[in-house]
């Protein structure tokens, strides 16, 4: 075979249709190696899958076992003093994956913190930073948000006896298109002006997988005197961000989808330096948010840390963050932007091997910019999606289905393989032809 390009260098004019092509990307992709860091899932009966749901929910890495065991082992043996010796002194144990993190998001260490899960983050962030007065009380975020973004706010709406459909104004794609324009926000943004408090986006849309520009959009908010933050869940550990620089005030993700720290895992927040050092914020207080200095005083004053970590309610969940470290790891040795040269050639070959092997009366609604998308393709069947997920299923290939019409696949970049989006490709066009 005549030599390919690096797969990070790849482009649609080098992309080839024949399983050779595709097994000979994998045998020179300098980052393969990674996908034997990985316990990849298997049928019930045994056999290994092709898994692209990493979207959803992560695998395991291999180290993580071994961490976790660590701590298992620490508690048998010490209890109570674990906190303060040991290999990892549990007192200190989020600051573990703090700079990893940050490196991941753009930030600066002291602007990130791992604690609680997404959801909570969101209410923390909202009681600091949705603060209405006057005219200024309006949040606004996208149509079709995940759903626990849209219970959070509309909660803290009416916690305050005021109206979701009044305060909260929905950002929809145009008339006929699946994928918003940066322009939809900044418009919105610009109609609402001395009206708007918050706005509140996330900055990868989980059901098309396009990448919001989260730069534009804090800078138009910032322009109306609004605050601003994104839910980074399918964001983090998937594209290249730059949070502090792009002047964010704040943002939140969970570590069980591209972060591969398991379900229900720590979740992590970052908060702009300026309000992160700005130590009157209101916010929602808990023991493990005061001054390290103070913490273990016990007294009745709330004296908050400085940084992210001073919106931290209770001790780090050491069992759900051993994980998410071993993860970060592995992240630390890939690097994030050749993880996403790989992601941009992986979903790259996805696209080219649907428009060959797939019937025309499907389309991919994820945009076809590399730049405005992660390791996802969300593509349109018409007819019955679901069924065609499940027959996916059942031959051993692992995507996931959304309402009404989607099936969603994801090739992350440290453990699927080219092969595997050529196979996947081959037998969605085989049940769909068939």
């Amino acid at each position: 075979m005549t030599a390919a390009p690096a797969s990070s260098a790849l482009s649609f004019r080098d992309f080839r249709p024949d399983e050779a092509f595709a097994r000979h990307l994998d045998e020179t992709d300098p980052l393969s190696g990674f996908r034997d860091r990985f316990e990849l899932p298997r049928d019930e009966r045994g056999r290994p899958v092709t898994y692209l749901v990493g979207n959803s929910l992560g695998p395991m890495p291999r180290g993580a076992r071994e961490l976790v065991m660590r701590e298992l082992d620490a508690w048998g043996g010490m209890a109570s003093e674990a906190r303060f010796r040991g290999e990892r002194p549990w007192y200190r144990y989020h600051e573990l994956v703090r700079e990893p993190l940050a490196r991941l998001v753009g930030a600066h260490p002291a602007e990130v913190v791992a604690m609680n899960g997404l959801t909570v983050n969101l209410h923390l962030m909202l009681a600091s930073f949705w603060r209405p007065q006057g005219r200024r009380t309006r949040i606004l975020m996208e149509a079709g948000a995940f759903p626990s973004d849209t219970y959070a706010i509309e909660s803290h709406v009416r916690v305050r006896g005021m109206d979701p459909a009044v305060e909260v104004i929905k950002v929809s794609p145009r008339p006929g298109q699946a994928c918003f324009e940066v322009a939809d926000f900044t418009q919105a943004i610009e109609r609402e002006g001395d009206r708007l408090a918050l706005v509140l986006v996330g900055g990868l849309n989980y059901f098309t997988g396009q990448v919001l520009d989260m730069q534009a959009i804090t800078a138009a908010a910032h322009r109306a005197g609004a605050m601003c933050g994104f839910d980074l869940a399918h964001a983090v550990g998937n594209v290249p961000m730059q949070l502090h620089d792009w002047q964010c005030d704040f943002a939140c993700w969970c570590s069980y989808k591209y972060l591969n720290a398991g379900s229900g895992s720590v979740a992590g927040c970052f908060v702009h330096q300026r309000h992160a050092e700005d130590l009157e914020r209101p916010r929602f207080a808990g023991w493990w948010g005061n001054d390290p200095q103070e913490r273990l005083r016990m007294l009745d004053t709330f004296v908050p840390a400085s940084g992210a970590d001073g919106w931290q309610l209770t001790n780090p969940p050491i069992l759900s963050t051993a994980p998410l470290k071993a993860s970060l790891d592995l992240f630390d040795q890939a690097t994030l932007p050749a993880l996403r040269r790989r992601s941009l050639a992986l979903t790259g070959y996805l696209e080219f091997m649907l428009r060959h092997a797939v019937p025309s009366g499907c389309s991919v609604i994820t945009p076809a910019d590399t730049g405005g998308r992660g390791a996802q393709l969300s593509i349109r069947i018409p007819g019955n999606a679901r069924a065609v997920a499940k027959a996916l299923h059942d031959r051993g290939f692992w995507c996931d289905f959304r309402e009404p019409d989607v099936v969603r696949a994801s090739p992350a970049p440290l453990f699927n393989r080219f092969a595997e989006v050529h196979a996947f490709a081959a037998a969605l066009g085989g049940i769909l032809n068939g």
